[in-house]
């Protein structure tokens, strides 16, 4: 269905032009000063000096043709020196409003042409756990991806596996030194154990320390580029035991992502390109895309109108290793070969800009996406202490993701008991609803490419804009409707929502009216934070009606029911929305 600000924009434009103006003139957006208006024309004051006339005269003409028009969803004042100022009728606003709760969609415009597109987001290193650092790109790109999806594109999320660089390497070398008796370091061997030689939490200790050793010992890290080299090349030992390390792994990564209710329709990785690179250079190389030079072979991406230093793409080191660049390149070949998206979006830190600029202009350069394919980076900033420094354990050291999520979980588990409204048995699973609400909006309300603090205090506070004082709204709805259910079966039967009757309830019938806008434009700007700031409101609308609005004492039958219709749909419109930003809703609080 048509925005409310379109029906406005629609009719205005029809005014000027009856007046004998040009249409494009009656634009409305939303009025810089509330306190006289909702809504607001400024066509007048643009279209002086096109038709070589004084603002106020313009709009004068335009409200003469207003006053003598039938229907309109507004009422008008001329104001000097040519505004054009609107206030939506209620008995339009009501009916606006049921039309929206009447959709499946409350309101949110389906794309007229979908796109197919892949969202890139994730981005975790096999036998490491996801700490702190990958909070991010797993909240906001599944965000991304269900925002999309409310529009209307076909989104493949992929979670794109570091799964095939140095770390492997390292931990077969060391795996090497701790049980060199297992077959799979022995050439001859031919067959390999069903079950994996370590646990998930041997794994996550077998990588540090191969790591931290490599660093201070050269002969121990020249073994471990050589594992490298010989899994890459197809040792069957090694790939056998590859597959054991990315079987445990990738296991305990869903757990961890399902925790956090992310989840990836792909689960492919930097391995399931490596068959593309070695045609894929020699390709580049053969059309003069790719050049030597001091032994590695890079692209030119620079161009004549860059403003500041823009380096090559290397895509082959001097000593003939790959690259980052190589295996993003290779992926988007493989992209377009297997899905043919029309867009591709990476969410991904943002002091990558860089890389993905190059990667980005050395595709177009080979010709390996269409001309019309998107390629958007979406950079996101870095999530700190309030230090000010990126977020670390009380210790130092980098945080566990689900460490994190245990300690969240641990405060709200305390304060809903403390409630006492949940039942004891129901703490717990509440405490984790709540716990993801406040660790997703606590991210997702800053844009996303903005440093953040993450402040656990405020994030798990029941006041203020964080995510439990959104559940907190949603749940004193359902509490006022199952009580209303309870006292009164006709209470739950369908009601024409009336128009509102003050300013208080006619604030939270406008918000609603926005839910379209705001979903279609965050889809647009790729920006979740644009959908909290309206639900925000939208609490905040409803909380204010609430205090000020004897719902279910209401002795009108027909104004309770209507109050009670108007809660339903602000509950509808809230769950929708916190549905695409990644988290749901208690029964209580």
């Amino acid at each position: 269905m048509k925005k409310l600000i379109e029906i406005l924009t629609e009719r205005m434009g029809d005014a000027f032009e009856q007046a004998g103006y040009d249409r494009a003139l009656g634009s409305v957006r939303v009025s810089d000063r509330p306190d006289l208006c909702e809504f607001q024309c400024n066509g007048a004051m643009g279209g002086a000096k096109q038709y070589h006339k004084a603002p106020f005269m313009i709009a004068q003409d335009v409200m003469n043709v207003l006053e003598g028009t039938e229907g309109l969803p507004f009422e008008a004042a001329c104001v000097k020196p040519g505004f054009l100022n609107l206030k939506v009728l209620p008995d339009f606003l009501a009916s606006y409003i049921r039309d929206c709760a009447s959709e499946e969609n409350l309101g949110i415009r389906q794309v007229d042409a979908p796109k197919k597109i892949i969202l890139d987001y994730g981005g975790p290193n096999v036998a490491k756990p996801l700490h702190v650092g990958h909070l991010r790109a797993a909240v906001i790109g599944e965000s991304i991806k269900r925002l999309l999806r409310a529009v209307g594109h076909d989104v493949l999320g992929d979670v794109h596996l570091g799964d095939w660089g140095l770390q492997i390497g390292l931990i077969i070398t060391e795996l090497g030194i701790r049980q060199p008796d297992l077959p799979y370091f022995d050439e001859n061997a031919a067959e390999w154990p069903e079950k994996a030689p370590f646990t998930i939490a041997e794994l996550e200790e077998i990588y540090p320390a191969a790591s931290a050793r490599s660093k201070i010992d050269e002969e121990y890290r020249e073994k471990a580029l050589q594992a490298t080299h010989d899994l890459q090349n197809g040792r069957p030992g090694y790939r056998a035991l590859w597959k054991k390390i990315m079987e445990i792994s990738v296991a305990d990564l869903g757990r961890n992502y399902e925790r956090l209710d992310v989840s990836f329709d792909l689960w492919k990785g930097e391995s399931d390109v490596q068959p593309y690179i070695p045609g894929l250079l020699e390709d580049l190389t053969a059309r003069g895309i790719a050049r030597e030079d001091d032994g590695a072979l890079i692209v030119d991406v620079a161009l004549p109108e860059d403003k500041k230093e823009m380096p090559p793409c290397i895509i082959r080191k001097s000593d003939g290793a790959a690259l980052y660049s190589t295996t993003d390149i290779a992926t988007i070949l493989e992209r377009m070969k297997l899905y043919d998206p029309d867009k591709i979006i990476y969410v991904v830190d943002k002091r990558q800009g860089m890389h993905f600029e190059q990667v980005f202009r050395t595709v177009r350069k080979a010709g390996i996406v269409k001309p019309d394919t998107e390629l958007i980076h979406v950079g996101f900033g870095t999530m700190n202490g309030r230090d000010g420094k990126p977020f670390k354990t009380r210790e130092g050291g980098v945080m566990r993701l689900s460490s994190l999520l245990d300690e969240i979980e641990e405060e709200m588990t305390v304060k809903i008991r403390e409630n006492k409204n949940v039942r004891a048995d129901d703490a717990r699973e509440t405490a984790e609803k709540v716990a993801l609400a406040a660790v997703k909006y606590g991210d997702l309300s800053n844009q996303a490419s903005k440093d953040y603090v993450f402040d656990v205090e405020k994030f798990t506070s029941f006041e203020g804009n964080t995510g439990p004082y959104i559940l907190y709204t949603i749940v004193r709805i359902k509490s006022i409707l199952a009580k209303a259910a309870e006292e009164d079966r006709a209470a739950a039967l369908p009601q024409a929502i009336l128009p509102p009757e003050n300013e208080t309830e006619k604030a939270l019938f406008l918000t609603l009216a926005d839910f379209g806008t705001v979903i279609g434009e965050a889809a647009e700007e790729l920006a979740p934070h644009r959908i909290c700031g309206y639900i925000f409101q939208l609490s905040n609308d409803f909380n204010r009606f609430y205090h000020e609005t004897r719902i279910l004492q209401e002795e009108s039958d027909g104004k309770r029911r209507s109050y009670l219709a108007l809660l339903s749909v602000t509950q509808k419109v809230l769950e929708k929305s916190i549905g695409i930003l990644g988290f749901g809703a208690p029964e209580h609080m």
